[in-house]
């Protein structure tokens, strides 16, 4: 029944956006109505395209490369849309400009042009930068620290469909060859049916560092059967952090390593984040705190650094500003108080089409100092 309501939202939303795209871009445009007709076409192959993405994304047992065709409509429509968007106001402004006929008709058609032009490369760009991981470098200076620790940060990896195993294997001879003293993964590991994730996880058991790898989870995480992730999860030489810390180094020249459970746990009534809980019994270190989304700031104290992920830096450049709605943080660090510095990682994979624009996924190599 919840997939039932949540598939006929979601069926109605991208259906809406079309008949926008159809009316304001298309219905405007200044063709032949047999390239209007073409484009109505598309539109409706698209659609149908998101339709079969829903049902391929909780069929894992589907070829990568029909995977990959079904998704890519999410992330076209989501881009035309905007061009739409942007058409549809500056045409108006166009239309009454004081001008002459033939010179606004000039206009009008340059904008028409470079509206699909601009749609058709946006979209080929993200298609290129999602094809690739950087290696985001930072040095953190933290108050206290007596000696200097190289963590990489992976976060939202979301395991499944594209993100399979050959995918981890990459990722981890990425991790590995940079040496670190620990690699910490900030959620949303997960984002499949547990028993088709299981591969990757041995994949990635393969990470080396000096003090190991310590996870906490995400909202997505949720999703898919929380208890048995983090149960399996624990199989693959990752430490979960379940509200709780460790401690990193050696006597009294380390921090301490804390991390909670996801905001989502005060939605669903379990695996609640508890910050108290989690700093229980820490040293008299400096303290960095695994936290899946940037909101949970608010509630944080007594802590030097908190790492998260979540917003995927927006993962698609329009969408950003719809995150930013609901994070006070969207990428890189920030000093959010005197005591309290935070790093957004962007997302080492990505959720949906295999898209990216304006905000590449990482791997995030951090310096402690």
């Amino acid at each position: 029944m919840r997939f039932f309501i949540f598939a006929t939202i979601f069926i109605s939303v991208f259906t809406l956006l079309n008949i926008y795209i159809n009316k304001r871009l298309i219905n405007k445009l200044d063709i032949k109505e047999q390239y209007k007709k073409y484009f109505r076409y598309f539109l409706i192959f698209n659609l149908l395209g998101i339709v079969g993405y829903l049902f391929a994304r909780y069929n894992p047992t589907i070829p990568n490369w029909l995977y990959f065709a079904l998704s890519l409509p999410v992330g076209i429509l989501f881009l035309l849309f905007c061009t739409a968007i942007i058409y549809d106001l500056s045409r108006k402004v166009v239309v009454n400009l004081p001008i002459s006929k033939s010179r606004r008709r000039f206009f009008k058609k340059s904008l028409d042009i470079s509206s699909l032009v601009v749609a058709t490369s946006l979209t080929a760009r993200s298609l290129y930068e999602a094809r690739y991981i950087e290696i985001e470098k930072i040095d953190i200076k933290i108050k206290n620290l007596k000696k200097s620790y190289k963590i990489v940060q992976l976060s939202d990896v979301h395991i499944g469909g594209l993100i399979d195993k050959d995918f981890i294997s990459e990722l981890v001879e990425k991790v590995n060859k940079l040496k670190p003293d620990l690699v910490v993964i900030t959620g949303d590991l997960i984002d499949v049916a547990l028993e088709y994730a299981i591969p990757s996880l041995e994949e990635l058991s393969k990470l080396k560092s000096k003090y190991g790898t310590y996870f906490c989870v995400g909202n997505h995480e949720y999703l898919h059967n929380i208890e048995a992730i983090i149960k399996e999860v624990k199989k693959h030489n990752i430490i979960v952090l379940e509200n709780e810390n460790v401690y990193i180094g050696d006597n009294n020249f380390g921090f301490n390593l804390a991390g909670v459970y996801d905001v989502m746990g005060d939605r669903i009534g379990k695996y609640k984040p508890d910050l108290n809980k989690a700093l229980k019994n820490k040293k008299d270190s400096p303290t960095i705190l695994l936290a899946h989304q940037p909101r949970y700031i608010s509630e944080v104290k007594d802590v030097d650094l908190m790492l998260s992920g979540h917003t995927h830096g927006g993962q698609i450049y329009p969408f950003r500003l719809l995150v930013k709605l609901v994070q006070p943080y969207l990428k890189g660090l920030y000093q959010h108080n005197e005591d309290l510095q935070i790093y957004v990682n962007k997302g080492t994979g990505y959720w949906g089409p295999p898209m990216r624009l304006g905000a590449s996924s990482e791997i995030t190599v951090i310096t402690l100092l």
